[in-house]
């Protein structure tokens, strides 16, 4: 009953019926680990974002229950903490808040897009990323010495009296 001419390959037909089952089985597979993968994502990426979302959470319920407290837990720093001319980086909320001009604050990332390296200071009027020496604009985020090869992107803030909030 076995092909005396079979030296162990397979045929066309079992090689077609695999690849059938593996078109199909791969597939679904790759949703289940996809899946499974976006949720540990999530849980990974929630205690570090938990201080703002918490913050809102547990913000939104001191509002309601006290008549409007919410509002405190979007406070990233004060005005008297962004010096004229500099400004300051919150590696916590992933921003960095600049005052190029007296009054005048502004918002971007806190990581460089050159490597993906949190930036360390803002100092001589600009955003310094340390690991490759990398120096943005404290106005516009634009860059003022590679090798970053893109300006960092705006975040939205929101002055509020002395408080700065997350816009």
């Amino acid at each position: 009953m076995t092909d005396p001419t079979d030296h162990g390959h397979a045929d066309r037909r079992t090689l077609l019926k695999g690849a059938a089952v593996a078109g199909a089985v791969i597939p679904f597979l790759a949703a289940c680990g996809s899946s499974g993968g976006d949720n540990s994502s999530s849980q990974l990426k929630s205690p570090a974002g938990g201080g703002s979302s918490s913050g809102s959470a547990a913000g939104g319920g001191n509002g309601g229950g006290n008549g409007g407290g919410g509002s405190t837990a979007d406070v990233l720093t004060t005005t008297s903490d962004v010096p004229k001319g500099g400004g300051v980086v919150l590696d916590d909320a992933g921003i960095v808040i600049t005052q190029p001009d007296a009054g005048d604050f502004k918002g971007f990332t806190n990581i460089c897009t050159h490597m993906g390296c949190p930036v360390s200071n803002v100092d001589g009027g600009t955003i310094n990323c340390l690991c490759h020496g990398s120096q943005y604009s404290i106005e516009y985020g634009s860059v003022v010495a590679g090798p970053a090869p893109s300006p960092l992107a705006a975040k939205p803030i929101e002055v509020k009296g002395k408080d700065i909030l997350a816009g």
